[in-house]
């Protein structure tokens, strides 16, 4: 059997993400596509209790290599749970944040080097990478004055930390184009819904 497609769309706090998964997943299903959807952290049973400590406000003297241990302990269950045997069944996995995501809020933005990161997801997950990493660029004010609730403990992290975020992204982006795209994520959703279908159909469905 064929090997699945594996996509990411990754970004800052409120860059629309969840909202742009949902409409990719609709749209490959539209054009007959099998496709799974997860979400990080999260995305089975023991990752979503994991996602509960990392995001409780309560949780604010947590550090950056907890952390990293955690969304990798979230990762490396989603991986071996869903990812990989989706992929095996030749669906298209569709994930709202993955690896990228550590590398940039614990390692570029949280002080952590990206070999060491980089080197603790392969003992833990494997050799998974993805087929596309789309990251959907925003400015730090901009994506945190889209989020309509109180804020989570990532979210509260200090404007700076996430202007860093956003940095890192750029900067990952830059140094992986083969692999990355970026899309203006500060764009009407259905813009950006659009030029994300083109990074696909061009980069993983052609």
């Amino acid at each position: 059997m064929k090997r699945g497609k594996f996509i990411v769309l990754e970004g800052p706090e409120g860059s629309g993400k969840t909202t742009q998964v949902a409409k990719l997943a609709r749209r490959l299903g539209e054009a007959s596509y099998v496709v799974r959807v997860v979400r990080e952290p999260g995305g089975t049973a023991i990752g979503e209790q994991v996602r509960k400590v990392l995001l409780d406000k309560e949780n604010g003297k947590m550090t950056v290599g907890t952390e990293l241990l955690l969304y990798m302990a979230s990762r490396a269950q989603l991986v071996h749970e869903v990812i990989r045997p989706s992929l095996d069944e030749g669906l298209i996995v569709l994930a709202d944040r993955f690896l990228a995501s550590s590398i940039v809020y614990q390692g570029i933005a949280g002080g952590m080097r990206a070999g060491d990161i980089e080197r603790l997801y392969h003992a833990t997950c494997g050799d998974i990478e993805p087929d596309l990493v789309v990251v959907l660029d925003v400015p730090a004010e901009v994506g945190l004055s889209r989020v309509q609730r109180s804020f989570d403990r990532m979210e509260s992290k200090p404007l700076a930390f996430h202007r860093r975020v956003r940095k890192g992204y750029l900067a990952l982006a830059g140094s992986k184009r083969s692999r990355y795209a970026v899309v203006d994520g500060s764009k009407d959703p259905s813009e950006v819904a659009e030029a994300v279908w083109q990074e696909v159909k061009r980069r993983v469905l052609s």
